[in-house]
């Protein structure tokens, strides 16, 4: 058995599939050549990837001998998952290995909205000494929107209630008696347009899709408050970014976290950059060593299962 690994992956994760007697070909920057990716997948048995490496129609034609295409995180947007069941190519996924890391990260986020200390601690060593203009604000009382309630949304939720916020959430999948509303209190929103008026914080846990491109775009920020902040660890494009820079520029929400963008590494034009109130991240939300040695593990157990001839319960 063999498996290619085109984009980086923990080193728990390769003595895992080394373990189980599986041949590795690991290069954490072959997704950067196209050509060399094709020309290497015939004789593979299974690739791992993360979301740079584009599983496609192509790529499947070239791995002649893929039985399984293993994922490091949990978005699909870069797997054509029709043309992997066409092919019968199991794909499988970090079933929430990463929730904890993502859940935290909006939760850092939100903190330093409301008490930027690395701003205060940059005015004292610059020797002064401005209590008034670094009182901030708190999380208490504060309402933060969810959109999207799946297992991410459950953990901020969880969270979220530890500093007294009032959860309210948006997902039309989700319905009265499920667990993260008639459970976890999560207070159900039937449309998107009210769950934005009515945040603080809003934060996107969807996947990217057809009905999801641009969810939040130019009619979706006019109903935010001005005092609001948007914040997305889903994925790049779920968010109009030319539309979201008009509303920062007219001042229409207070600011924007945005871990994930449209195009990723982002380009040096891109407008967004030029905004002090977007605090940009490179894709590293689900990013922890404890997060990455979870879903590296749990890829090379999973991948070996299906090579193996056994049922993964993290299969799509």
């Amino acid at each position: 058995m063999k498996v290619i690994i085109t984009e980086i992956m923990w080193e728990e994760g390769l003595k895992e599939l080394e373990k189980q007697g599986i041949e590795v070909y690991y290069d954490p920057y072959l997704w950067k050549d196209r050509k060399e990716i094709l020309d290497k997948l015939d004789g593979y048995d299974a690739v791992i990837v993360r979301n740079q490496t584009k599983v496609d129609q192509e790529f499947l034609d070239a791995g002649v001998s893929l039985k399984v295409v293993g994922r490091l995180g949990v978005g699909l947007d870069n797997i054509d998952i029709e043309a992997t069941k066409e092919k019968d190519i199991s794909v499988v996924f970090a079933r929430h290995a990463n929730a904890t890391s993502v859940a935290e990260y909006v939760l850092a986020a939100i903190l330093s909205a409301v008490r930027p200390l690395h701003l205060a601690n940059q005015d004292i060593r610059q020797g002064n000494w401005k209590r008034k203009e670094h009182t901030g604000e708190e999380l208490f009382q504060k309402t933060i929107g969810l959109v999207g309630l799946g297992e991410i949304a459950h953990r901020v939720t969880k969270r979220a209630q530890a500093f007294g916020m009032k959860i309210i959430g948006f997902d039309p999948f989700i319905a009265k008696y499920d667990h993260i509303v008639s459970e976890t209190g999560v207070e159900l929103k039937h449309s998107l347009h009210n769950l934005l008026a009515e945040s603080d914080f809003v934060s996107l846990h969807v996947p990217l899709t057809p009905e999801t491109k641009h969810l939040i775009s130019g009619p979706e920020l006019k109903v935010m408050k001005s005092n609001a902040y948007l914040i997305n660890t889903s994925r790049g494009g779920i968010i109009n970014e030319e539309k979201l820079a008009l509303a920062l520029n007219d001042h229409l929400i207070a600011g924007a976290y945005l871990d994930v963008l449209e195009s990723e590494p982002i380009s040096l034009t891109n407008d967004l950059l030029s905004y002090e109130n977007v605090v940009l991240t490179p894709h590293v939300a689900g990013l922890t060593n404890e997060s990455q040695t979870r879903t590296s593990t749990l890829i090379a157990k999973e991948v070996g299962k299906v090579l193996k001839g056994e049922v993964s319960l993290c299969s799509v």
